[in-house]
């Protein structure tokens, strides 16, 4: 029994988000160079390679088990459009080998490279992970799973769903970090579409509209790149929804432009169908928002974002309940999206309009503590502590919703915003006119 691992069968089944080394059965002789190795060069959009996991148990019959969870990583990871993943036979030339990670970096052309291991002790079996950025060596996640092994094709499919959703969320903020870190006058298309999800995740006006001027720069470089336009998209969303920093009618006319474009420019692009999802929603249009989110969950089934517009789709039509099952997945598969605000309020409103006052009034307090300047976050509170009968604190609430953004109390209850039903448009007046408002 390997040292360490003796006491495996006493633990509870758990991750340990602990750095965590893996060791590689090492080979009579390490791998010898190519005669001239190719450098490939680097694609567009962040690639990884995932290196057969290495089989530490004494067990040779796990080796299928260790092979089964890198086959099932590189397939889950192949649906993700916004990654370039190494096909399963490049990699698994790398099996039994002693490799170096910057030498895979410059064989198959990653960015990132994914490697593991497996041991097992008798009913109990640990798989380590670790993601590495091929360049520098530096580790951008690690992860340990530790799982009774009782069916093992169950065991395989859940460890293989942690390890990619997590690994999709660790890419994508190392990849904005890279951006950031780049001169203004230096930035490609793909590091200013990085650059506009940076901004557009601190939730302000002032930043959304840094995140336009970077998406449109995305596209200048690169008209046939999907993922500016709608990005671009995404922030007249926010410009007319959230912050009125334009009027709807012109925000739904340039998102519609924009996402179907992006969809045209790659019809297989899961985010881009999401987008146009979310267009049709902000036009009241329930039926067509959930078709398109549903084709691109059909294409990428872990997409963070097709959960959550699957979500706010599922609250505004009447399936409150439904949607809030699908924001919790959302949250699940990314826990520090960093659009984040608006998904975490949406979940506030399906309580709400499940009349759970009290769920209600923690997830909208949840989302002022992390994002103190959204501006609608207020009027929920306002309507959620009403309805609890806090009357003082709603009051309060009340006040600090108008001030915070006038025009955004106005264009809500004042008028009843497309996406809404009547009845659930009648429910937040109601909760607002118990919080003190005269309108």
């Amino acid at each position: 029994m390997a040292a360490g691992f003796a006491d495996l069968g006493a633990q509870q089944v758990k991750n340990i988000s602990e750095p965590v080394h893996v060791f590689r059965v090492a080979a009579p002789e390490p791998a010898q160079p190519r005669d001239s190795p190719a450098v490939l060069p680097l694609p567009d959009k962040p690639s990884v390679a995932v290196l057969p996991f290495t089989n530490m148990s004494a067990d040779p019959e796990q080796e299928f088990f260790a092979d089964g969870i890198a086959e099932d990583v590189i397939t889950a990871l192949s649906r993700y459009p916004s990654l370039f993943v190494i096909a399963r036979n490049s990699c698994f030339t790398y099996k039994g080998r002693v490799v170096d990670v910057k030498q895979v970096g410059h064989e198959l052309g990653v960015r990132y490279v994914l490697e593991g291991s497996l041991r097992k002790s008798g009913n109990r079996i640990r798989v380590t992970a670790q993601l590495v950025e091929a360049e520098t060596g530096k580790h951008v996640w690690a992860e340990r799973y530790d799982r009774d092994v009782a069916d093992i094709f169950a065991v395989q499919d859940e460890i293989t769903e942690a390890v990619t959703i997590a690994i999709t969320p660790a890419i994508a903020e190392a990849e904005q970090q890279r951006a950031m870190r780049r001169p203004p006058g230096s930035l490609d298309a793909w590091a200013a579409y990085q650059r506009g999800l940076w901004h557009m995740g601190k939730a302000t006006a002032a930043n959304n509209a840094l995140a336009q001027k970077f998406f449109h720069e995305a596209i200048d470089r690169d008209p046939t790149f999907a993922g500016g336009h709608w990005g671009l998209a995404a922030t007249h969303m926010y410009a007319a929804a959230v912050f009125q920093a334009s009027s709807l009618p012109d925000a739904r006319s340039a998102m519609e432009v924009l996402a179907r474009r992006a969809v045209a420019l790659d019809g297989s692009d899961a985010e881009a169908r999401s987008w146009l999802g979310q267009t049709l929603f902000m036009f009241g249009d329930h039926k067509g928002a959930l078709a398109e989110t549903e084709r691109a969950l059909a294409i990428s089934p872990n997409l963070t974002v097709a959960h959550e517009g699957l979500g706010i789709a599922l609250i505004y039509s009447g399936r409150a309940k439904e949607g809030l099952t699908a924001l919790q997945r959302y949250l699940r598969l990314d826990p520090r999206d960093p659009i984040l605000a608006l998904g975490l309020l949406q979940i506030a409103v399906g309580h709400y309009f499940c009349r759970d006052y009290e769920a209600a009034l923690d997830a909208v307090e949840r989302v002022i503590r992390s994002y103190p300047d959204f501006p609608l976050s207020y009027r929920w509170l306002a309507a959620t502590l009403g309805q609890l009968g806090r009357t003082e604190e709603a009051r309060s609430a009340l006040e600090k919703a108008v001030l915070v953004a006038p025009t955004s109390f106005d264009f809500y209850m004042r008028g009843r915003a497309p996406w809404f039903r009547p009845e659930d448009h009648a429910h937040t007046l109601e909760g607002l006119r118990k919080a003190g408002w005269r309108g």
